[in-house]
């Protein structure tokens, strides 16, 4: 997998995927930026709550469970320090469907936290406390 990112001024960068999807990363106003983009770290959790909200609803489908909606809501902590890394990040998913099994529900998420979200398993390696709950709604 590549990508690149390319400066475009002050803390301001455009970030390309091999795929050719773009997106503006950018800084606070006192950290020298426009605020006109995502931070990098937001990216890093979003990247998390993407990757298992991916996995939750395909194994969902897989599993013949009719959801209409699926939306993670990703909490995350940072150590207060340099670097300040994750210390957790929580996703609590809110999942909507038609006669959805709660029992499918927990075994698709269990499924992504364990097996699947490349993104997460990797964090938790790294000693991040990655955690995940949910409501059928």
């Amino acid at each position: 997998m590549n990508a690149r990112v390319k400066w475009v001024e002050n803390v301001m960068f455009v970030a390309e995927s091999a795929t050719g999807h773009g997106i503006v990363i950018d800084g606070a106003p006192e950290s020298g930026g426009n605020n006109m983009g995502m931070r990098p770290m937001e990216l890093v959790a979003l990247g998390v709550g993407a990757c298992s909200s991916y996995d939750v609803v395909t194994i969902l489908k897989k599993a013949r469970q009719d959801i209409t909606s699926c939306e993670a809501e990703v909490i995350s902590r940072r150590v207060d320090g340099t670097p300040a890394v994750f210390e957790s990040i929580h996703l609590h998913f809110n999942v909507a469907g038609n006669n959805l099994s709660e029992k499918q529900v927990e075994r698709a998420i269990a499924l992504s936290a364990d097996k699947y979200c490349s993104a997460s398993i990797m964090l938790k390696k790294a000693g991040v406390k990655v955690s995940h709950d949910f409501e059928i709604v």
